[in-house]
């Protein structure tokens, strides 16, 4: 018995030894940093820039927590964007910018890119950001009054839980990642 013993154990270390790996070479792996985001993070603003307000709506979005966070963040990001705001349930976008370094053209590429569904309209220039709600306008603007009625009542009710979650059938790339 001792005799089987002794050699189940020479045979697991001759076995061990044999299938190491001999390779002197250490093992290169490539690390994505984070320096991208951080540069972001800390981009500087020209105090003595001039700065406009942009306010302009957005078709396409489904839900406040993938679509408008998205969209958002993507504008926010952008070299000589001093403020972003991007509003669910208004449908729409207020934006504070450096009229050297941005431009409306710009910002609407910039939310192009953000997913191929979402589309700016109304883009204006303001001097300061309305506070009145703008639910349902795109969407009810060539309906009968009946349908403009449903349309802000299933706008308006929308609870909580609804505007932070993602549509069944949302198929965008913001939903898909959260579904």
């Amino acid at each position: 018995m001792n005799t089987l013993k002794n050699i189940l154990a020479i045979a697991l270390i001759s076995v061990s030894v044999i299938a190491c790996k001999s390779d002197k070479e250490p093992e290169v792996k490539i690390v994505e940093t984070t320096s991208a985001i951080n540069a972001n993070a800390t981009k500087k603003l020209d105090p003595n820039a001039t700065y406009a307000k942009a306010e302009f709506g957005i078709e396409g979005m489904t839900c406040a927590m993938g679509c408008a966070k998205t969209i958002e963040k993507k504008i926010a990001k952008m070299d000589g964007v001093k403020t972003a705001k991007v509003d669910f349930d208004n449908e729409i976008a207020m934006v504070e910018y450096d009229e050297a370094m941005v431009t409306p053209k710009t910002l609407e590429e910039a939310v192009a890119k953000a997913g191929d569904t979402y589309k700016v309209k109304d883009m204006k220039t303001v001097t300061s950001f309305s506070s009145e709600k703008h639910k349902c306008k795109g969407d009810c603007a060539n309906k009968t009054e009946a349908e403009k009625a449903a349309c802000k009542a299933k706008c308006a009710n929308k609870t909580e839980a609804e505007k932070m979650a993602c549509a069944a059938d949302c198929k965008k790339d913001c939903c898909v990642k959260n579904i």
